[in-house]
């Protein structure tokens, strides 16, 4: 004999139906046994519920339920063939959409997560991405992330931390020095157009963060991960400072500011020039420093000191020499 299941009160019976009926619109046809597995309840359940669904509705002007005012379904289907089939839906088409570009934006911003190691369940952000498109008021534009030179890192950090191996590979500091590291990956972050690895370095044996554009022969090794993101306490800041970093000071936009947080020294006062902020930062390398001053341009300003200042101007100076010989 079945089990018999407790009736539903009135409120969990209403949180049912707001569950059901988004997931038969996303379905479009689907049969009443794959529902019922879908929410774990009886197949009798679901068929009472649907038919509770096409008597809802919202009145027309007059008041009354007219053609049109409730929720519809494919009754020949339903009751031949156990398949549930909406074909009129009242209220939900008044909720409020993404536009196309909307869509096209968060879809561009869903390929870009889909990039990172961490998000392993990728076929849940290609559903995401199917459902905005679907779900937007228009059709959004055709947009694709561009690939960068990082790509193929990127891959291999994904596989090695599919397959719990450690990845290898030649280092360029922002000293100039190459070094070959060990490492195991733990978590991929991007600062603007910058992608950077930040996994436990078996050289060092810390944590330590690498620039992608910076590795070189990557390679997947066949010693298994010694640490994995949940052994390792990874700081809220990316960048963290250490005893040989320089010091810098700069004049920036006060809007401009927080973008410079991760740089700035816990202990750093900063003062009002100008109408500018006068703070200081820390670098590992002053040619760090040219492509932090170059991602914000006309925001900030180096005061000091003066040989900061001189790598800053002949960078700038030799950029502006070769569009003049161009």
């Amino acid at each position: 004999m079945a089990e018999r299941q407790a009736p539903l009160h009135a409120q969990d019976k209403l949180a049912f139906l707001l569950s059901l009926v988004p997931f038969l619109m996303e379905h479009e046809r689907i049969s009443v046994q794959q529902a019922a597995e879908h929410f774990g309840v009886p197949a009798q359940q679901i068929r009472e519920a649907v038919k509770l669904i096409a008597v809802s509705g919202i009145p027309g002007e007059t008041g009354q339920y007219q053609h049109g005012d409730l929720f519809d379904l494919a009754w020949d289907d339903f009751e031949e063939n156990d398949q549930i089939v909406l074909t009129n839906l009242v209220a939900i088409d008044d909720a409020p959409r993404f536009s196309g570009r909307e869509a096209a934006a968060l879809i561009a911003g869903l390929q870009y997560l889909s990039a990172l190691p961490e998000n392993a369940d990728r076929g849940a952000i290609a559903t995401l991405m199917t459902k905005l498109s679907r779900g937007a008021s228009g059709v959004p534009s055709q947009v694709a992330v561009e690939a960068s030179e990082s790509d193929a890192t990127l891959a291999l950090i994904r596989e090695s931390v599919a397959t719990g191996v450690q990845l290898e590979f030649d280092y360029l500091n922002a000293r100039g020095e190459h070094e070959r590291r060990r490492v195991d990956p733990l978590r991929v972050e991007s600062v603007d157009a910058d992608w950077y690895l930040r996994g436990w370095c078996h050289l060092r044996e810390a944590v330590r963060t690498f620039r992608l554009d910076r590795i070189g022969n990557p390679q997947i090794t066949t010693a298994p991960i010694a640490f994995h993101p949940a052994d390792v306490l990874l700081p809220d800041v990316l960048f963290e400072g250490s005893a040989d970093d320089l010091i810098v000071t700069l004049d920036v936009a006060p809007a401009a500011a927080p973008l410079l947080a991760d740089y700035i020294p816990d202990d750093a006062v900063s003062t009002e020039v100008n109408g500018r902020l006068r703070t200081a930062v820390r670098v590992s390398h002053y040619h760090g420093l040219k492509r932090l001053v170059a991602g914000m341009p006309g925001v900030v300003t180096v005061v000091g000191p003066p040989e900061a200042r001189r790598a800053v101007a002949e960078w700038a100076a030799a950029g502006a020499a070769r569009y003049e010989a161009d």
